[in-house]
């Protein structure tokens, strides 16, 4: 499991850069794979991250849609943007990705927020993700 969980490190990592340079998350993946295979001092890119990323990139607008929608008291440009970016994928794997079960996206939605955002982000994120896991049929019927 510890493979999965530095996927999707690795994963939030992609989508923070893309976020912070504005530019397109599958041209920052190609980016980071060019890299790993150049630059021995860069991590490797798993092909699990590759999923997360590439599926992400169709659904991003959808995604961010949702987090609009459904956070309290914050719109998307204000959220810290570790908390964006976390929220982003796992709203992704949670909602489109059947092979991984909720609740270990939401764990390791929280574990990514304990490490790398602020105190108050864990719970946060636990419970907006928490909301798209109970409302996840209506979501992906939505998107049919």
């Amino acid at each position: 499991m510890a493979a999965r969980n530095t996927a999707r490190k690795r994963a939030f990592q992609i989508l923070f850069e893309a976020d912070q340079r504005g530019a397109d998350v599958v041209t920052v993946l190609a980016d980071w794979v060019k890299n790993s295979h150049s630059d021995p001092q860069q991590p490797p890119v798993s092909e699990y991250t590759m999923e997360l990323v590439e599926g992400y990139a169709p659904k991003a607008r959808r995604i961010d849609e949702l987090i609009s929608q459904y956070s309290v008291d914050w719109t998307l440009d204000r959220m810290p943007v570790v908390d964006r970016n976390i929220l982003r994928l796992g709203a992704y794997e949670l909602i489109w990705v059947d092979g991984t079960p909720d609740a270990v996206v939401l764990d390791e939605a929280v574990s990514l927020a304990k490490e790398f955002s602020t105190d108050d982000s864990p719970a946060f994120i636990n419970g907006l993700l928490a909301r798209f896991k109970d409302l996840k049929p209506t979501l992906r019927r939505d998107e049919a």
